[in-house]
């Protein structure tokens, strides 16, 4: 049967950000695990997993690490590979990130951003109205969504000067385009988020690149769902203790 396309293109996205020539991902119950401390698939010194469809790859900053990971995750499904429980249970954790669900839109499938009640407008990435909006959402929220980090043109809703929405996307390898979403905390739950990624991604689109939206809070994984993105994979990252 032939592969999910998007699937396809997801895994050749994170073999190459495994940093490791010949990554690649293993099959069902058999992840790969590489050493590659310049993986990108998680934070230097941590261990990264990366599921795409039925098979993982898993990336470890030494010998050792790689080794405990292949002893202790061998034969899990992709779920529990992903799981922060199962791993930590199964090997010594300390600390964990994730996991992220990652959704990536197929070229034909945006859907529409619905009702708006205010244009969508650009901004360069610099613009004070977004450092604004940053600051506003506080460190943890403006980590998450990673818009300090787009080289897109960022696409907001406004009240005057206020930018109660924005997304942009930053450029990532394989022509994917890493989608980065905000929305300021009083105007939450009023569809604004949809409408500036509906922008950001359809932008993406047109310039020929994959839109990733990579999420863990539920309400962001909603929005992704709401046009059209497709989860295919997830990814954890897990600091050796």
């Amino acid at each position: 049967m032939p592969m999910d396309p998007l699937v396809s293109r997801a895994r050749a996205l994170w073999q190459e950000l495994a940093a490791e020539p010949g990554a690649a991902f293993g099959t069902p119950g058999r992840p790969t695990v590489l050493v590659a401390p310049d993986s990108a698939l998680a934070p230097p010194s941590w261990v990264g997993v990366v599921a795409a469809g039925d098979a993982a790859l898993i990336t470890a900053p030494t010998d050792r690490a790689a080794d405990s990971v292949r002893s202790a995750l061998t034969g899990l499904t992709t779920a529990a590979l992903t799981d922060p429980a199962t791993v930590a249970r199964l090997l010594p954790v300390a600390d964990t990130l994730g996991p992220a669900a990652l959704a990536y839109l197929a070229p034909d499938a945006l859907r529409p951003a619905g009702r708006t009640a205010a244009p969508t407008t650009r901004l360069s990435p610099d613009h004070a109205a977004l450092r604004a909006l940053l600051a506003e959402a506080g460190p943890s929220d403006a980590g998450e969504s990673g818009l300090a980090d787009v080289t897109s043109p960022v696409f907001v809703v406004r009240r005057g000067t206020e930018v109660l929405a924005a997304a942009g996307y930053e450029h990532w390898p394989r022509d994917t385009a890493h989608l980065c979403v905000l929305t300021a905390p009083d105007a939450r739950g009023r569809g604004l988020a949809r409408q500036a990624a509906h922008a950001a991604t359809a932008h993406a689109l047109a310039a020929g690149l994959l839109p990733q939206w990579r999420a863990r809070p539920p309400a962001s994984r909603r929005v992704a769902r709401a046009l059209g993105y497709r989860e295919v994979g997830r990814q954890l990252s897990v600091r050796p203790a």
